[in-house]
């Protein structure tokens, strides 16, 4: 009597007959398979796993690799534009770390940003608020909305004055906003030691903050606030224009880290602009990553892709880049995370200059 065929067993010739042979196996022409991302307690770990997926998970994981390559880049100094309302949405203390850790080199960022860090450092908070409410209302109790997080309209009105007041108190002044910021948060640090803010962390580490568009923002508002007074006030920034782009002449590799877009990237990115006109071709960022909710198509990114960056001379074709269309917010808290698990520390810069190279520009 024949053996019964166990339940499961597969007989000899059974898978082919079900899939019937392959008509063609791939050599692969060199490509590497993508590989299932598996969950980690370990941050660091994660993302190296997703950069082998794909879509947006797979930039997050990519962006990582490109920051710890500018982070060991002894050469490379690492510009950072930071847009949006970061502060109000409680990235703080990720942009300390970036501070204190050095891996940041120069900070370019909205006013806006700057005026809500002093705030906190000034004990004025944000509070947990909702999008759906009745601005009417919150507009009668003197609550300001940014998006779900409520602030007081009087306790903003008072850091103003602040800003007016300390423009008074170093007047006459006439000088960069970087020059006015290292004073203001040198005053901060010394007169408020018990608070905390990115832009006294940046000063005591000797890290220079640029705010190009400074008239733009409540520290604007004060320092005119201090102009209408009487008080002798000018922050010049032509000036800026001109101190960022001789920082980014006189390094010979530049690395650039966009949180959004805005005035920021932009002001980062035309220094290779401003150095072909002025016949010193700087030959493009080095490296770039940008995390942005904006789409190309609408005109936005505010200014362009990396890709067609190449066309102004902003990046090069050989520039290491990743752009990752994603809620800041969301990736800003991952990203610096898996960087501090990953254990890296920044390596000790080389002042090495660029080669010039001299091509015809526009006087």
């Amino acid at each position: 009597m024949a053996e019964r065929k166990k339940k499961g067993q597969k007989q000899p010739g059974e898978f082919e007959a079900i899939l019937g042979r392959p008509t063609h196996v791939h050599g692969h022409d060199g490509m590497c398979t993508t590989r299932p991302v598996v969950p980690k307690g370990n941050v660091a770990e994660l993302l190296e796993g997703m950069s082998k997926t794909g879509f947006q998970g797979r930039k997050l994981g990519e962006s990582v690799e490109v920051w710890k390559r500018m982070i060991r880049d002894p050469e490379v100094t690492i510009l950072f534009g930071l847009s949006g309302a970061m502060i109000p949405a409680g990235m703080q203390k990720v942009l300390i770390e970036l501070a204190q850790r050095h891996y940041i080199d120069v900070v370019v960022s909205t006013g806006a940003n700057i005026f809500h860090d002093v705030c906190e450092h000034l004990g004025v908070c944000h509070y947990l608020g909702h999008h759906h409410v009745s601005d009417v209302d919150l507009y009668q109790k003197g609550i300001d909305r940014i998006y779900d997080v409520f602030a007081y309209e009087e306790e903003f009105r008072w850091v103003d004055r602040g800003f007016a007041n300390f423009a008074e108190s170093i007047a006459p002044f006439r000088g960069s906003s970087r020059e006015f910021l290292e004073q203001f948060g040198e005053w901060l640090g010394r007169e408020a030691p018990d608070g905390e803010s990115f832009l006294s962390t940046c000063v005591k580490e000797s890290i220079p903050v640029f705010v190009p568009a400074l008239c733009d923002s409540s520290i604007g508002i004060g320092t005119l606030i201090a102009r209408r007074r009487g008080v002798s006030i000018d922050i010049d920034q032509i000036a800026d224009t001109d101190e960022v782009t001789s920082l980014v002449e006189e390094v010979n590799k530049t690395g650039v880290v966009y949180i959004g877009g805005g005035v920021p990237k932009n002001f980062i990115q035309q220094t290779q602009v401003i150095g072909s006109i002025h016949k010193k071709d700087l030959g493009g960022h080095d490296y770039a990553i940008q995390y942005t909710a904006d789409s190309p198509h609408w005109g936005g990114l505010s200014g362009c892709t990396f890709d067609e960056a190449i066309s102004w001379g902003k990046e090069s074709e050989h520039t290491m880049q990743v752009q990752v269309h994603v809620d800041a917010t969301i990736a800003l808290p991952i990203v610096v995370s898996a960087l501090i698990a990953s254990g890296i520390k920044r390596v000790k810069k080389r002042r090495a200059r660029k080669g010039r190279i001299v091509r015809q520009g526009i006087e």
